[in-house]
């Protein structure tokens, strides 16, 4: 059994992020696991900027981003061990993991887990058809030319209208590829509205209110058909279909823990220190929510750290114990609310400054944040699905007994 202060599940911006802020407070051995040879999470198959201008103000490109990741850990001491997969999370911060040296068991007094996200892939939208090639998600699709010089399509439609759907386009666009159209579910693109000219800019139509029912094709992708908001089935021809978004949690491990997921997010219910109900166990990145940019989760991984030193320091001080859980409660249509949990009596300075609310539809109406009963914080607006929405957190949120979001739907 290995030993270290703290273990991070994840190399992507967060869990960089937390190790070199844990190092920069002064925590000894920060032990970094990465499943991938190379560091940056989904960033490193991205072939388009920016990234790095907060963090480290330059701009970078998805692979030297990642590279970046690496000297920055290098630079740090942070113990980096890529090659190692987690299998299990133990209650006391143990971890069961496999890497090239078989099965090992490593311990530390904390674990912070920060395995990022995934796009939905076809299997999990159950659209039918055949199952011929040419069907990817945006990741599939950026690894392909990253690290392969390959394209998989020509003439691709492209399935949702996230920030990742453009990101998409662009790909597609810079090596050779036309999409024939980007379809959207929804009534209304997820993106904000001056970012979805992007597409129609390059010559790719839109469709909202419009559904992929079926694929078509022998070897590969012929033609798919599409639902529009009309009711009307039209057929395009296309040689692959390309699935954006939708992004889930990475919690498999969380899931098969004692620690499990928040039904609304799909990822670990936190405090405001990132602390999940075990209290050696933090997380943080897009794990919690899917999903918000790199530098979203470098920035929110650094405060994660932050508190998480203080913690480590807090106990070996003073020895106190967490206090007790209050659950942040909500209304529909709030999809989420991150932090999720209220930890009475906690004294490190909390990594959340706001609630992170998402929608799971466009609403008109008042949001009322509600402590013990009393009014707080309140605004009005129309919410549109999927974006963040920002509610600051009060000091007495922290001693409260009720937590609660209110929804105030307008007539």
């Amino acid at each position: 059994m290995s030993e270290a202060d703290v273990l991070i599940v994840g190399g992507g911006p967060a869990g960089v992020a937390a190790a070199l802020e844990l190092r920069r407070q002064g925590v000894a051995r920060v032990v970094l696991l990465e499943r991938e040879p190379h560091l940056g999470g989904a960033t490193r198959h991205c072939s388009h900027s920016p990234f790095g201008m907060r963090e480290f103000g330059r701009v970078y490109l998805g692979a030297a981003y990642g590279r970046r990741l690496e000297a920055e850990i290098a630079r740090a001491g942070v113990e980096l061990r890529t090659g190692h997969s987690v299998v299990r999370i133990e209650p006391g911060g143990q971890l069961h993991v496999t890497s090239p040296r078989g099965m090992e068991t490593l311990a530390a007094q904390r674990l912070l887990i920060a395995t990022g996200t995934r796009e939905t892939p076809r299997s999990a939208r159950l659209v039918s058809g055949d199952r011929p090639v040419g069907v990817v998600t945006t990741g599939a699709l950026q690894a392909y030319v990253a690290f392969h010089g390959l394209m998989p399509f020509r003439r691709p439609l492209i399935v949702g209208s996230e920030l990742v759907s453009l990101s998409a386009v662009l790909t597609c666009k810079s090596h050779g590829a036309r999409p024939v159209a980007m379809i959207e579910p929804g009534p209304h693109p997820l993106a904000p509205m001056p970012l979805m000219a992007f597409p129609r800019l390059m010559g790719v139509p839109f469709h909202a209110g419009a559904e992929l029912v079926d694929i078509r094709g022998t070897t590969r992708v012929e033609e798919a058909t599409v639902r529009l908001a009309d009711g009307t089935a039209r057929v395009f021809a296309c040689d692959g279909v390309l699935f954006t978004g939708r992004f889930t949690p990475e919690s498999a491990l969380l899931r098969q823990s004692a620690i499990g997921v928040a039904p609304g997010s799909s990822g670990p219910a936190i405090d405001p220190f990132g602390r999940t109900a075990d209290p050696h166990v933090f997380a943080a990145g897009n794990l919690l929510r899917a999903v918000e940019t790199g530098g979203w989760s470098f920035r929110e991984g650094r405060a994660v750290g932050r508190a998480l030193a203080e913690d480590l320091a807090e106990e070996r001080a003073r020895g106190s114990a967490p206090g007790d859980l209050i659950p942040v409660t909500f209304d529909p249509p709030i999809k989420l609310v991150v932090p999720g949990l209220i930890r009475r009596g906690a004294h490190a300075t909390p990594a959340f400054a706001d609630f992170q609310l998402r929608c799971l539809r466009r609403a008109r109406g008042r949001l009322v944040l509600l402590i013990d009963g009393r009014e707080t914080w309140s605004a009005r607006g129309v919410w549109m699905p999927e974006r963040r929405i920002l509610v600051p957190i009060p000091r007495d949120a922290h001693t409260a007994d009720a937590v609660h979001v209110r929804f105030e739907e307008a007539a």
